[in-house]
Order: structure tokens, then sequence, then C-alpha cells
């Protein structure tokens, strides 16, 4: 189940428009929740995970730094921390070939990775996996009722040809990435066992 659930939700990242903002710049993604405990512990390997080995050194640093200029004042540990989570977002978004572009405030995470955040804290799947694959599934057939209505069609004229081919094209493609997904064995290539060193 869980690795059906993974390559689904690869697929649905695919799928999705370019524009969709990843949620490890909010501030109340995974990314700042670790720079958070991280920072109250005292232990900068809570957030190494983040990022890959070559920009250990670089957190390191920030973390160090971070640390140092917080127990001035209350102003100084906003000012420090905020520093310190733009670093690590900023870091590890380069590590995904992601632009980083500030910090955006909490409450802006998409819905489906939400959901699949709190599947995680809870241990309980079954909900997301219903959910995902009710949207696949609602996506394949809006496709392919477009496709078929549009191929009673595609031989009146060259104008109703083209709409069937575009439908068919669209409706094809989006079967065959959601096929090629659910084929992977991993959402992101690694340059080891752990699964963030090139997230």
């Amino acid at each position: 189940m869980t690795r059906i659930l993974l390559n689904v939700l690869v697929t649905l990242a695919l799928l999705a428009p370019v524009t969709v903002r990843a949620h490890c710049d909010t501030l109340d993604g995974p990314v700042v929740n670790a720079a958070k405990v991280a920072l109250e512990k005292g232990d900068v390997n809570l957030v190494l995970i983040w990022v890959q080995k070559k920009d250990e050194a670089e957190i390191k640093k920030a973390f160090d730094k971070t640390l140092a200029v917080r127990k001035q004042s209350a102003e100084a540990k906003e000012l420090a921390d905020t520093y310190f989570f733009e670093t690590l977002v900023r870091v590890h978004r380069a590590a995904e070939g992601a632009p980083y572009t500030g910090l955006k405030p909490a409450g802006e995470i998409e819905p489906p990775i939400a959901a699949a955040d709190k599947a995680l804290e809870t241990g309980k799947v079954d909900n997301l996996a219903n959910e995902v694959s009710k949207a696949v599934a609602d996506g394949i057939r809006k496709r392919f009722t477009r496709s078929l209505e549009a191929k009673k069609h595609a031989d009146h004229n060259v104008a109703a040809g083209r709409e069937y081919v575009a439908a068919y094209v669209e409706f094809v493609h989006y079967v065959e990435r959601l096929h090629t997904a659910a084929g992977s064995t991993h959402g992101h290539q690694t340059e080891s066992a752990n699964p963030h060193e090139n997230h």
C-alpha cells in the first residue's frame, strides 16, 4: 500500500502545473519544523537529513551562528531563527534544482501534501490512498470521455479531426505518465541511502 501511494503521489507531482509551490518553503512545512526542533534542542543533526552531504558545512556554520545570536534577546532570536530557516530552505531547494523565492506563510501547504504528512503522523494511509486513487481515476475517465466523444466526429472535417487528435494525445500521455510513475521504484535519485540528499 505504501509503495502504491508513493508512486501515485509522485505521479500527481509529475502531472501538476509547475507553478504549484513545494511545501518545503512554508513556515509550517517539514523543513522549517525540523529547524525549529533542532534549534530548541541544539542538535544540528536533526536538520542535516534535509540537505546533501556536500552542504553540511554551510548548514552547521549557519546553525552555530544562529545559536549564538538568538541568546541575546527576543528580537535577536526571531531574526536569527528566520536567518537559519531561510538558509536551510534555500540550500535544500537548491539540491532539488528549485529556486528559492523566500519563506511562505503557514497554511499554504497544498491539501494533498498536507494529507500525506498527516498520514505519516497518524500512521494511517487508507483514507489518503483512497482520495488519491479517486482523483487519478477521475482524471482518466474525464480524458477518456473527451477523447471518445471527439472520436465520433473525427472524420467530419479537419477541425473535428484535430480536436480528436488533441484529446487523444492528452489522454494517452496522461495514462503514460501514470503508468511510468507507477512503475518507478522511487521518486528521487539519491547519492546514498538518505532519501533527501538529492531531494
